[in-house]
C-alpha cells in the first residue's frame, strides 16, 4: 500500500526537516519556505513529492541522499513512480487530494544528496520516472506520515477544487 513516509518543510532552502503533521494549503506547507520563489512554490508548485524507492535505490548506489534532502515536500513509498504524470491526481490522507502540474529539475541547491555531485540521476530528461514532481493543491488539510496514498480516477473531484 503506497502511504506517506515523511512530510518535511524548510524555512529557506535543503535540506528539509522532518515535521509530524503537514497543513495543506493552496500554496503549500504551512510553515515551508522556499528562498526561490521564481522557480519553487507557487499555486502550480505547491507541493514537491518525491519517492522513498526512488531514495533507496540511490543510497543502494552509493549516494548520501535522503528523505527532505532534495527538498522535496512529502516523501511517498510504495507507489509506481512512472505513473506520476502532468494531470494524474492523488488523494494524500482522507483529506488533501493534488494534481501532479509537473517534474522539478534538479538544481545546484541538492548537490551535496548526490555522490560527486550527480544531481541528474533525478532528472525527468535523463531518468524518466525517477525525478521529484510538483503539484496544484486541489483539495487542503491534513496530512501525515503513514496516510495512504491514492491514484485519484480521472473525474472523480470535478467541482471540487478549492484553488481557483
Amino acid at each position: 500500500m503506497a502511504h506517506i513516509f515523511q512530510i518535511n518543510i524548510s524555512a529557506g532552502g535543503v535540506p528539509k526537516q522532518p515535521v509530524p503533521v503537514g497543513e495543506v494549503t493552496p500554496l503549500g506547507l504551512s510553515g515551508d519556505v522556499q528562498r526561490d520563489r521564481r522557480h519553487h512554490g507557487g499555486p502550480e508548485r505547491a507541493l514537491c513529492l518525491f519517492s522513498l524507492d526512488h531514495i533507496l535505490a540511490l543510497q543502494a548506489e552509493g549516494h548520501p541522499i535522503y528523505p527532505g534532502a532534495t527538498g522535496e515536500n512529502v516523501t511517498i513509498a510504495g507507489l509506481e513512480w512512472t505513473t506520476l504524470t502532468p494531470g494524474v491526481r492523488l488523494q494524500l490522507g482522507p483529506e488533501v487530494q493534488v494534481e501532479v502540474t509537473g517534474y522539478a529539475s534538479p538544481c545546484s541547491n541538492i548537490t551535496a544528496a548526490f555522490r560527486d555531485g550527480a544531481i541528474n540521476e533525478i532528472s525527468q530528461k535523463k531518468y524518466p520516472g525517477r525525478s521529484r514532481v510538483y503539484t496544484r493543491v486541489l483539495r487542503t488539510g491534513a496530512i501525515r506520515p503513514g496516510d495512504r496514498v491514492v491514484l485519484v480516477p480521472s473525474g472523480e473531484t470535478e467541482g471540487d477544487e478549492t484553488t481557483s
